[in-house]
């Protein structure tokens, strides 16, 4: 996806095509962008209902200084919907040295605007994104770059556990049952999400740390079971470790005693 390259004003000097590591970039003079984090590294989760924001923030170097971002969008990376649905709503810029300045932006999600994203299906925009910015020096002079980043964009998801008996003697079998669901951003509801792999993890009474104790994939509308032997008093959980489009989760401990 390219923006269409402005002119520069007056007959002044020419535009300039330039390939960048990562990224197609064209402008004029020496200002660069020379890193872009996304949220800190972390991958932006997007549920049916909460505006989500996040930063994405952009390094730029130049030897007059840099004046700011002119322009800043983020979209999926394989879309053939053009634009996309997360807003830029601001820039805050800070100075690290004379030539080189961190420029953050605020991107915004809002899950309502998504469902009019596609003709097909929004859920598709799940995975992985990009970013486009322009960077402007304080001499005039400016980046429009491309891909300067890629990151991941996923679907929110929940996961619950039930156990029963919850008290028990040694020996006893006991289910434990739970649903893995996720966003589904056509019609902002979640929807059992099947055939996943879901990992069983205990943690014994008094220690600190869940292990996994089997694996269980999700049947009809997300549904998961099965039975496990009591050995201990403690809690039981599932773990989803996601997918590229939909976010890991851990159910919150459902916990055993011992009678």
């Amino acid at each position: 996806m390219r923006r269409t390259v402005w002119a520069a004003a007056g007959g002044a000097a020419a535009l300039v095509l330039v390939t960048a590591t990562g990224a197609h970039a064209e402008g004029r003079g020496d200002v660069r962008v020379t890193k872009t984090v996304v949220n800190g590294g972390r991958n932006v989760i997007v549920g049916t209902s909460k505006t989500i924001t996040f930063p994405v923030a952009v390094t730029a170097k130049d030897n007059s200084g840099i004046k700011g971002l002119t322009d800043a969008s983020t979209f999926y990376a394989y879309s053939a919907e053009g634009g996309g649905f997360a807003e830029w709503t601001g820039t805050t810029c800070r100075k690290q040295s004379s030539t080189t300045s961190v420029c953050t932006a605020t991107m915004s999600i809002t899950p309502a605007w998504i469902p009019g994203y596609s003709d097909t299906d929004s859920n598709k925009a799940a995975g992985v994104w990009q970013v486009n910015a322009t960077v402007k020096a304080n001499d005039g002079d400016y980046w429009i770059s491309d891909n300067i980043a890629r990151y991941k964009v996923k679907r929110a998801s929940k996961l619950t556990t039930v156990i029963t008996p919850t008290k028990v003697t040694k020996g006893t079998k006991l289910t434990v049952t739970g649903k893995l669901s996720r966003a589904n951003w056509e019609d902002l509801k979640y929807h059992g999400f099947t055939g996943q792999q879901v990992r069983l993890q205990f943690r014994k009474a008094g220690t600190a740390h869940y292990s996994t104790v089997k694996t269980v994939k999700t049947g009809s509308a997300g549904k998961l079971g099965t039975k496990v032997t009591v050995t201990a008093a403690g809690s039981w959980r599932w773990y989803f470790p996601g997918t590229t489009t939909t976010a890991r989760i851990v159910s919150a401990g459902d916990a055993v005693t011992l009678k």
